[in-house]
């Protein structure tokens, strides 16, 4: 039987790693793709590497880099419903996690979650009535009625402050990859004032990662408590066949969009380089990386693409170095040709601007 005109166009916001790597995303597709018409897209970054992992590209865009809240605006206009797909720490943080999805894509249709963490679904925003009672039953799930948090972001004059809730104490608080303190409770407020993060509550704050973020819109910023993947799936690693090197500098979020194209990669920082490391061997993409010991651990595991070389260098010399190796190789930029240059040379070039910094080089 044909569902009804209603439910026909079903749009589907996969969030995060774990709701992919569990199999729940598939067999979500599954179920939804037997009452409407589904349009799946991805939110969030190491999600894509989930993807690709699982074999799911074709049934998952993952062309695009946005949080889930804009993957849910982008979606609405073409669909009748929208449902995010997630598995968070706990209940409770999937609560919150929905609400902060509503409060920032404002949606104008109905918008549920399907939180497997929990499990449960909630409407989010709109009537959805029948709608959510249709996609809960395909689903498995029980519809429950959504948790209430205060706002999560709220702005003032030239500060913005971003509450974060359901942290785990001892969980790494990050802001746009880099850690800037661990968390002491469950709920984290950072404010930040013309750009300049100036107070955080919630947790003890790591001077060294405030250090290293330039001036940051806090209210569009991606917050983070805990690891980027807290599942693990088998790697299909690919063939790279890019041009050029490009500089990845403590910038891991926008691995995918920088190394398009490349055919190696210069990563500083030891996270930046585990976590641009999970995802360039997915891209067949060999790196360069420059480490210092200082690694946060917001990966779990680290997979480092074949013919790459990681050079640790002296504790607290990793920023240093990078600055060195963006005006000494890279003439200031981020993007260079490879004419004439094998990676082997690259190599050779980063471990001279190191200098008497260098510890040891480590190839794989």
């Amino acid at each position: 039987m044909r569902a009804s005109r209603a439910a026909d166009e079903i749009g589907v916001v996969v969030h995060g790693p774990e709701v992919v790597d569990s199999g729940r995303a598939e067999e979500a597709l599954d179920r939804l793709e037997k009452i409407g018409s589904v349009t799946a897209v991805l939110g969030g970054t190491m999600g894509r590497v989930a993807v690709i992992d699982a074999a799911l590209e074709d049934r998952i865009d993952i062309s695009r880099r946005e949080a889930p809240s804009q993957s849910v605006r982008r979606l609405m206009p073409s669909v009748d419903v929208v449902v995010v797909l997630n598995s968070a720490k706990t209940g409770d943080t999937g609560h919150a996690f929905g609400a902060m999805v509503a409060e920032r894509a404002e949606p104008k249709k109905p918008l549920l979650l399907a939180e497997y963490s929990g499990p449960f679904a909630s409407i989010l925003a709109g009537g959805a009535g029948g709608i959510a009672e249709r996609i809960a039953g395909a689903l498995g799930l029980e519809l429950v009625t959504p948790l209430r948090f205060p706002m999560r972001t709220e702005s003032s004059g030239g500060t913005v402050r971003r509450t974060i809730f359901g942290a785990v104490p001892g969980e790494n608080v990050s802001v746009n990859g880099i850690v800037i303190g661990r968390a002491e409770v469950e709920t984290v407020t950072i404010s930040a004032t013309d750009g300049k993060i100036g107070e955080v509550c919630g947790a003890l704050v790591k001077n060294h990662g405030l250090e290293k973020l330039p001036r940051v819109d806090l209210g569009a910023a991606i917050l983070r408590t805990g690891e980027v993947r807290r599942t693990e799936a088998a790697a299909r690693p690919a063939s790279g066949s890019g041009r050029g090197a490009v500089l990845i500098d403590h910038a891991a979020e926008g691995t995918f969009e920088m190394a398009r194209g490349a055919e190696v990669a210069v990563t500083v920082g030891d996270d930046t380089t585990a976590i641009a490391g999970e995802i360039l061997a997915r891209l067949g993409t060999p790196l360069v990386g420059i480490v210092d010991g200082d690694l946060d651990r917001l990966c779990r595991r680290t997979a480092v693409p074949a013919g790459s070389f990681v050079l640790e260098v002296r504790p607290g010399s990793d920023d240093v170095i990078g600055r060195r190796v963006r005006e000494e190789i890279f003439g200031g930029g981020d993007r260079i040709s490879m004419e004439g240059l094998a990676i082997e040379d690259l190599f050779g070039l980063v471990e001279k601007a190191a200098g008497e910094d260098l510890r040891s080089v480590r190839r794989h």
